[in-house]
């Protein structure tokens, strides 16, 4: 059987804090975007372009959607002899008695899926970050320097660098050069290349290194791989990224990179991009297309297959299924499938998960609060009581019994749960 040269393996399965309600039911990388789509829609779609058709998906948080998602790959044309995609969950054996304790053990807890294919290069990703990459370029560039390690880095303001791993490349080539220096979020950081979490690996060393990290403290690429590839003096090189890219760590990220797809020139173009997702997932193909009644309007805004807008809509994303009714006003939110908004209904920077309902006269956000900067999230499968004002800035968990809401109000910065 023809093997393929690389092989890609997906860090999808875990959630973070900082993206709160969206993250209760599935991990991060499963969080809708864009309108019809996953972030993890992102990296599958590079990797299709890049023509690399051997993925493994390295899933351990709250798996189910993410697993319901993918399929069986046929939407990233990830099926047939010499390609495919394996979603590899944690286990435990004889030899292993822990599931993932971090991104590097969960790749060192499938070496031997690895040597079973026995690729050139390993390419570890990210799979919540959204951007446009041929990784092929990237590849080159590693096999044309010999590189142990090539990561890529896109640069960043200084004042943000503090929040990422930071390197110090120099200006050897074109598109990158040996990594000078590295740092997992210094508080006062030497560089402002910020990691993208694509790691271009030669196999060999990578066992080595895993292997080692085996007797830290610690278990992630970031904080312990690279720092010691670092210190033993490997061969290790980082490639400069100069394209968009946009981070979804937390609400206000993924508000913020969700908006970059509106606008006359937006920052993210989904179709000359190319990406692919499920269609059957959620019934999306199935669904009936848009409808606009004869008050409804979309101003700047996006929306799917099965959504209903008979009220105004402004600088907003409604996922399929959304309805709108006569009267309500939707400005710079997303709501993901099957929220229905009723009469009179204000929302304002809102981010509502699957199947939620407002009440007619429901207000989140502006005007109710001062500071419409900020933004409100309500979990999934919630019905928000008719006439409530929720403020800017709030956390609404999923599935809040009738009798926990309270009767008029839900202060700035408030959690329900």
């Amino acid at each position: 059987m023809q093997r393929p040269s690389t092989l890609a393996m997906i860090l999808a399965g875990g959630r973070v804090d900082e993206l709160g309600v969206l993250t209760h039911y599935r991990p991060k990388s499963a969080i809708p975007f864009g309108g019809f789509a996953r972030v993890i829609d992102f990296p599958l779609s590079n990797l299709l372009h890049s023509g690399i058709e051997r993925i493994a998906i390295l899933s351990q948080y709250r798996s189910y959607s993410l697993i319901n998602h993918i399929g069986t790959g046929a939407a990233w044309d990830m099926i047939g002899r010499n390609r495919g995609i394996s979603i590899l969950p944690p286990f435990k054996d004889y030899d292993n008695p822990h599931w993932y304790r971090g991104s590097a053990d969960a790749v060192y807890q499938n070496l031997d899926y690895i040597n079973y294919y026995g690729p050139s290069v390993i390419l570890i990703l990210s799979g919540d970050h959204v951007y446009q990459m041929d990784y092929r370029r990237m590849i080159r560039y590693h096999y044309e320097h010999d590189a142990d390690l090539t990561a890529a880095f896109i640069e960043v303001e200084p004042e943000a660098a503090s929040r990422f791993g930071v390197a110090e490349i120099a200006d050897d080539f074109e598109h990158g050069g040996r990594m000078l220096s590295y740092e997992e979020k210094p508080a006062q950081p030497k560089g402002r290349w910020a990691s993208l979490t694509v790691f271009c690996f030669r196999p060999e060393v990578l066992f080595e290194v895993l292997k080692k990290n085996q007797h830290d403290a610690s278990y992630e690429f970031g904080r312990d791989i690279i720092p010691l590839m670092m210190r033993e003096k490997y061969n290790v090189h980082g490639y400069k990224f100069r394209g968009y890219w946009g981070y979804t760590r937390t609400i206000d990220e993924y508000w913020q990179t969700s908006m970059d797809l509106l606008g006359p020139n937006p920052k993210i173009d989904l179709e000359a991009w190319g990406i692919r997702t499920n269609l059957a997932h959620r019934s999306i193909a199935d669904r009936q297309p848009v409808k606009i009644g004869p008050n409804g309007s979309l101003d700047n805004s996006m929306a799917y297959n099965g959504c209903i807008v008979e009220g105004t809509v402004r600088n907003s994303i409604l996922f399929p299924g959304v309805r709108v009714m006569p009267g309500a006003e939707i400005n710079d939110s997303i709501l993901f499938f099957d929220n229905t908004v009723h009469e009179g209904v204000r929302l304002n920077r809102v981010v509502s998960d699957v199947n939620t309902i407002f009440g007619r006269n429901v207000r989140v956000g502006a005007p109710v609060c001062e500071k419409p900067s900020r933004v409100s999230v309500i979990g999934w499968n919630n019905t928000v009581p008719e006439g409530l004002h929720i403020g800017c800035g709030c956390r609404v968990a999923p599935r809040i019994a009738p009798e926990k809401w309270p009767e008029t109000k839900l202060e700035d910065g408030e959690e329900l749960q």
